[in-house]
């Protein structure tokens, strides 16, 4: 099986010496995107929305790169700094989704890259060529 690193320019990931995400077979594999810009600064401190917003962007750029959109993401993990931003992922997932809704794992966590990240996602997609839109 063909595997093949996922790269974007700018890369704000490269200073932690990590991929966005890498191709395997069909498959793309996209590292936990968090609400950063392409210098690498967060956006929206404070601003869960603000943040959410960012993290769904990076995350279809990075997809994109990969030859894949959200309409294939199959898995994804969601990380949230508080449990109480529950409905507005479910609400997100509405609107960046479409039914087969993806398999989901949400958890809440102490802490994330930085104090100030609300959250981060990772997610699971079937490149474009695989989908059988028929």
């Amino acid at each position: 099986m063909k595997v093949a690193r996922i790269s974007i320019d700018p890369d704000p990931y490269e200073p932690f010496r990590l991929a966005q995400g890498y191709r395997a077979g069909d498959l793309l594999f996209i590292s936990g995107q968090a609400a950063i810009d392409g210098f690498g600064q967060l956006v929206g401190v404070g601003n869960f929305d603000a943040q959410a917003e960012q993290v769904f962007a990076n995350l279809e750029r990075v997809l994109r790169a990969g030859g894949s959109s959200l309409a294939n993401v199959i898995k994804v993990t969601i990380f949230l700094r508080d449990m109480s931003n529950f409905a507005k992922i479910v609400e997100l997932r509405g609107r960046y989704f479409t039914a087969p809704y993806p398999a989901d794992t949400i958890v809440e966590v102490s802490s994330l890259y930085s104090p100030e990240a609300l959250i981060e996602i990772e997610a699971i997609a079937v490149v474009d060529e695989a989908v059988d839109r028929t």
